[in-house]
């Protein structure tokens, strides 16, 4: 286990673990069942594992003079002005598991980036602000490890929706066991309900 007293370590196990919870939401689903759009603007659990993973690509590349081995496979910045929810959805001929391998590849370029330099490392967020473009790798750390977990958050709820598989992990929910989710489901509306 890492010295999570350690800085750069401990900021490293958490994205690792964000990373782990967005690919377990994807275990044991159906190339149909992962790209099902579960929302009204087409959430998908496929589609925010390739957001998440051009995320990390982008952050952990262009922003400190760093490309992608193979930036190919990637969604190409100038496919956004004619699609800008290019990176949401697996296209024909991208399948569930190419893009599990894709995204531990780029897990593995990010760590590089996070490894190769400190976390004090100056980069440059292009698309942001203009006086916002000048960061620090120990920034741009906790702003991708926000963004993933938040993304986790919706492929949690996708997740459960689809067959009630929760919580944090397969092996450790964090969520009690043998409880009583329809009673508890029946009185949160009765407690709303007395303020409709």
């Amino acid at each position: 286990m890492a010295d999570l007293g350690e800085p750069k370590a401990a900021l490293r196990h958490y994205l690792q673990e964000t990373r782990d919870d967005l690919i377990w939401k994807l275990d044991g689903l159906s190339e149909r069942e992962a790209r099902l759009p579960r929302t009204g603007t087409g959430n998908n659990l496929l589609g925010v594992l390739k957001h998440c993973l051009n995320v990390e690509a982008v952050y952990f590349g262009p922003t400190f003079g760093r490309e992608f081995p193979t930036p190919g496979e990637l969604v190409p910045i100038q496919l956004y002005d004619e699609d800008p929810q290019a990176d949401w959805y697996a296209r024909e001929d991208e399948t569930k598991d190419g893009l599990i391998d894709l995204y531990r590849r780029v897990g593995t370029f990010a760590d590089q980036t996070i490894e190769q330099l400190p976390l004090d490392a100056p980069g440059r967020v292009p698309w942001w602000r203009p006086d916002g473009q000048v960061v620090t790798l120990h920034r741009i750390i906790v702003h991708v490890t926000c963004d993933l977990a938040r993304h986790a958050g919706h492929a949690d709820i996708m997740r459960e929706q689809h067959d009630a598989a929760i919580g944090l992990r397969r092996e450790n929910t964090n969520i009690p066991h043998d409880y009583d989710w329809p009673a508890y489901v029946t009185k949160l509306t009765r407690l709303a309900d007395r303020f409709g």
